[in-house]
Formats: C-alpha cells, sequence, structure tokens
C-alpha cells in the first residue's frame, strides 16, 4: 500500500512480523507478547501495533493461497479436507467459540471449529485453504464449507487425483459433487449406509459379505461404488468407499495413508504454530491469528522438504538459542 498525506500513522509491522513471533514463540502468543519479543529498537512494533495487523485483515483466505500456490501442483496429488477443534476451555464471550465435539477428548468441549483443505503430494502437506464453523451467523454446516473449498479448489485449477475425505462428509450431496467435477474420492462411510449388493434391495452396508479385495455395491441415492471392509486388531470395523471401481486394497491402502497427512497437519500448527492459542475475542483477530498460524507451518513444512529437518528440530533450534544464552549468563 502507498501511503498518502493522509496517512499520518502508517502501520509500524506487517504479516511476516507476526508470523516470525509465531515460529518462535512456545507457550504465550498474544499481541502483548508479540511486542515484549521484538528488539527493543527504534520504531519496534508495539502491542497497539499488533493490534491493528490482526484486525485490518480481510476475511477471506486470498492472502494464504497467494503465498502456497507456488509451491502446489494443481495438476497433481491430492486434496485432503478434514476439521479440527481448537480447544478454548476457558474462553468468555470469545468470538468462533461454541461446545462442539473433539475427537482428541472424546467428548464435547469449548472450541473453534476449524475447516481445513490440504494438498498433497505425497510427502509435503500444505493447506491451501480453510473456514471457520460459525453457523449462527453465516448459517452454513461443515458440509456447506467442504463444498465451497472444493468449488474455489476448481476455480484455482485443481484437478486433483483423487479427494480424500472422512465419514463426517460422505453424504451423496458431497460425493455428487465430487463426481460433478470429474474428480475421484475416497472416504469412509458409517456402517448404517444402505447399499444394494445384488438388486434385491437396500440393507445396512455392516450386513453385506465383503471380500478382501472388496465389492462393487450400489450406494443408495448415489450410484455404484466399490467398498472394502478393514477389521482392526482391537475388532474396529471401517467401511472405506471409493468411485473407482477397479480400485484394488493396495492402492486403497496407499490412499488412506496418505488422508493421515491431514492429522499430521493438525498436529502441527496445534503444537508448533499456536493456532489455538489467540486470546483475542474479536472475529477479526481470531481469524487472522488462524491464518496467520497456517502461514508459519507453512515455512516449517517448506524447512522440512528443504533440509529435512522436523517440525519440532526446527523449533527447537530456535529456542535451543534462548536456552544457551541463558545458560552462558544465568540471572
Amino acid at each position: 500500500k502507498t501511503y498518502g498525506v493522509m496517512d499520518i500513522n502508517p502501520p509500524k509491522c506487517n504479516d511476516i512480523y507476526y508470523i516470525n513471533f509465531l515460529i518462535a514463540a512456545s507457550n504465550v502468543f498474544s499481541c502483548t507478547e508479540a511486542a515484549r519479543c521484538y528488539p527493543n529498537v527504534a520504531n519496534a512494533p508495539s502491542h497497539d501495533s499488533f493490534t491493528r495487523l490482526l484486525q485490518r485483515q480481510p476475511p477471506d483466505t486470498e492472502s494464504l493461497w497467494e503465498e502456497v500456490k507456488n509451491y502446489v501442483k494443481p495438476e497433481e496429488g491430492y486434496l485432503i479436507v478434514d476439521d479440527s477443534t481448537l480447544d478454548k476451555p476457558y474462553a468468555e464471550e470469545m468470538a468462533f467459540v461454541r461446545r462442539m465435539w473433539s475427537g482428541k477428548h472424546h467428548r464435547t468441549v469449548k472450541g473453534i471449529g476449524l475447516v481445513t483443505l490440504v494438498w498433497t503430494d505425497g510427502k509435503t502437506v500444505i493447506p491451501i485453504d480453510f473456514r471457520i464453523y460459525n453457523i449462527d451467523v453465516d448459517d452454513k454446516t461443515k458440509n456447506d464449507h467442504f463444498r465451497d473449498m472444493l468449488d474455489k479448489a476448481e476455480e484455482r485449477g485443481f484437478n486433483p487425483k483423487f479427494v480424500l475425505f472422512d465419514t463426517w462428509y460422505a453424504s451423496v450431496k458431497n460425493l455428487k459433487t465430487i463426481r460433478k467435477k470429474e474428480w475421484h474420492f475416497l472416504t469412509r462411510l458409517k456402517n448404517n449406509r444402505l447399499v444394494n449388493p445384488d438388486n434385491k434391495g437396500n440393507v445396512p452396508l455392516e450386513t453385506v459379505d465383503i471380500p478382501p479385495k472388496g465389492r462393487v455395491v450400489h450406494l443408495k441415492a448415489y450410484g455404484f461404488v466399490k467398498v472394502f471392509r478393514i477389521v482392526s486388531k482391537d475388532g474396529d470395523t471401517q467401511h472405506w468407499v471409493t468411485d473407482v471401481q477397479e480400485m484394488d486394497e493396495a492402492e486403497r491402502e496407499d490412499l488412506a495413508k496418505k488422508s493421515w497427512k491431514i492429522e499430521e497437519y493438525h498436529r502441527g500448527i496445534k503444537q508448533f504454530c499456536g493456532v489455538e492459542k489467540c486470546q483475542a475475542r474479536k472475529e477479526e483477530s481470531q481469524r487472522a491469528h488462524i491464518m496467520f498460524s497456517l502461514r508459519a507451518f507453512l515455512r516449517l513444512e517448506l524447512q522440512r522438504i528443504k533440509s529435512g529437518i522436523s517440525w519440532f528440530e526446527s523449533a527447537m533450534k530456535i529456542r535451543r538459542v534462548a536456552v544457551t544464552a541463558y545458560l552462558n549468563n544465568p540471572l
């Protein structure tokens, strides 16, 4: 931005200032702490500078896309969609916070629902879009956000080999949305989903005989799909489904492993980017903090791909310098 004569006080900090702070910080991720951590020099950003930075960010996700688009290959790779709950156990009157189910805690908790679309080639994982679950304001379910992000991905030129997602997003409407784009999918179905295996009528999926190599059945209201039954050592049963009827078990297993990349991403943004640690109450600040956390994660991931250094080691290399400085001269 070019500042004119009426712009008396141009911003003293930009997004890179805050992103670098998120990468280096360990426990406290507030604007006050960010200002305290910056060198005590002339024109150093203040607490208010960081606060204004968060509040002036646009509500869309274009700045994330502008940064990541040079590191993805839209005509290749895979798109993965999943959501995660950002824990906010002590939040009072904080934007986006509601009670929702947490897979981490296996119960209902207070938090912010973050739905993310990531791209992967099987090695790297890069967030390309996200939505915040805020149904009381925008009247959109997580499945609405799912379709919105896929539409935006198509608009941006993506043509993935597969779209990978969890049971929650396996509705007929979502599956038809993917089919309309002429993309392929792999997901899981609940045991009670109705299928017609032998043209004799719909029955619950859990009652169908499915050999190890999978079986082609007709999914109610959708069409023919191939289903696989996977039984774990502890007896837990999962039903995987794809529109690619020629898929074999080896390919299904490989795609299932690739879909796990988004779980690794969730762990990364929480442990190393402070995504759920923002203490601000306003919508603009919470949304911007999440955006900057994902852009911080991008830097850690690119560093991992370039040098082979894990996210943990990248963070520790920064913090180790501070510990060494203290040990050299204990206060």
